[in-house]
């Protein structure tokens, strides 16, 4: 057992190395510090414990040989009683040594408690892109709480890759109370329905679908964020096959009571392959958790400005700042800009990439949708923009 200042649980990196004298007076003092759990000849922790009695909260991971995090628990602390609130706990079962930590299929079971007395329980053998069995029960007062331990009081590992024994008891027991829920991640839409002409869409009617360029994906990551954010890239990507692809806007005629008729883009679309959709998924962002989604909430790229783009990843800052120098009239860039029925086109030229710039209609947080062949293929990758559509009537 090691001591340090800190941990990074994606990437099992630690900060600087304490002695336990130092561990102890930052207990006490109520300072940030990790519990590092080893076994000889084995590289990867066997887990971890973060402590910061300051900020209210303790955080425990549990690793795999090949360090793969099988067990996560939050606990957050009462100041009125000294007792841990065993707020969350995550248990992943991988099927083989092939499955990543972050894969969308992994299978796993998800606790989150309330100080009230209740708890919700999600199963998901499916991982993300399958339906959970879930369940809202009450929980005895002694399996909601635990006493704060004292710098020497800890158990021996931060955190068991076993369900509690109360957990367990719940899901093998009978069926009452439980319901399937269908996949967070998977879109109930057709958000191909929009690029078909003719298709009956209330409020609307379905133009011709208008190209808008095409986009070149040399490295096979496809970005989706807005270029005019201070933040920069956020983090949603779509691993696709190298290559070319056309963009393609959704022109539409818009019926309003009040403003009248006039024509917009209500989505934006980049072909990958011409195969039908089979099903839509939303595209996750790093630590992305579709448990922690309520109705009517998604994960998607945020903008400040009204603005998204879709882009090859690894030249996505060369692009950003290309666009930046293109958009001032009589610079060199400036011929690479062109305009487009959804936003702007630029040609990257040398960096063998292109940007493919779309108004969003507001600012916000934008889903961004993966349509999937029945072979499990991406062909379709979509952000629906303006509208609040009714793809499902």
């Amino acid at each position: 057992m090691t001591f340090e200042e800190s941990w990074h649980a994606a990437s099992r990196t630690g900060g600087r190395e304490l002695t336990p004298e130092e561990a102890r007076a930052r207990d006490a003092e109520g300072l940030p510090y990790a519990v590092v759990y080893r076994a000889p000849g084995r590289e990867v922790p066997l887990g971890v414990r973060m402590v910061a009695w300051r900020a209210g909260c303790v955080d425990a991971w549990a690793y795999d040989e090949h360090g793969r995090r099988t067990a996560e628990a939050e606990l957050r602390l009462r100041d009125d009683a000294g007792r841990l609130l065993v707020r969350r706990l995550l248990v992943r079962r991988y099927p083989d040594e092939r499955t990543g930590q972050d894969a969308v299929d992994c299978p796993r079971t998800a606790v989150e408690c309330s100080a009230d007395g209740t708890a919700r329980i999600s199963r998901q053998p499916g991982g993300m892109r399958g339906d959970s069995l879930e369940a809202e029960v009450e929980v005895a007062d002694g399996d909601l709480w635990t006493a704060r331990p004292g710098f020497d009081d800890w158990p021996d590992l931060p955190v068991a890759d076993a369900l509690p024994g109360w957990v367990a008891a719940r899901l093998d027991g009978e069926a009452a109370g439980w319901r399937w829920e269908p996949s967070r991640l998977r879109g109930p839409a057709d958000f191909d329905r929009v690029f078909r002409p003719g298709t009956p869409i209330p409020g609307l009617k379905v133009l011709d679908p208008v190209p808008c360029g095409s986009l070149r994906l040399p490295s096979g990551v496809l970005a989706v964020a807005c270029p005019d954010t201070g933040e920069g890239l956020s983090g949603v990507t779509v691993a696709v096959p190298p290559g070319t692809y056309p963009v393609e806007a959704a022109w539409v005629e818009v019926e309003e009571e009040h403003w009248g008729s006039y024509e917009d883009v209500a989505a934006v679309r980049l072909r990958i392959g011409d195969a039908p959709v089979a099903a839509w998924e939303m595209a996750l962002g790093p630590g992305d958790d579709t448990l922690r989604l309520r109705a009517g909430e998604a994960f998607g790229f945020g903008t400040d400005a009204a603005t998204g783009a879709f882009g090859d990843a690894g030249a996505w800052d060369e692009l950003r700042d290309l666009l930046e120098r293109a958009r001032w009239r009589g610079s060199p860039e400036h011929g690479r800009l062109s305009d487009s029925v959804a936003g702007m086109h630029l040609d990257g030229g040398s960096l063998g990439a292109d940007l493919a710039v779309f108004c969003t209609g507001g600012d916000g947080v934008y889903p961004v949708w993966v349509g999937r062949s029945a072979a499990g293929e991406v062909v379709r990758v979509a952000v629906q923009t303006a509208f609040d559509l009714d793809l499902e009537a």
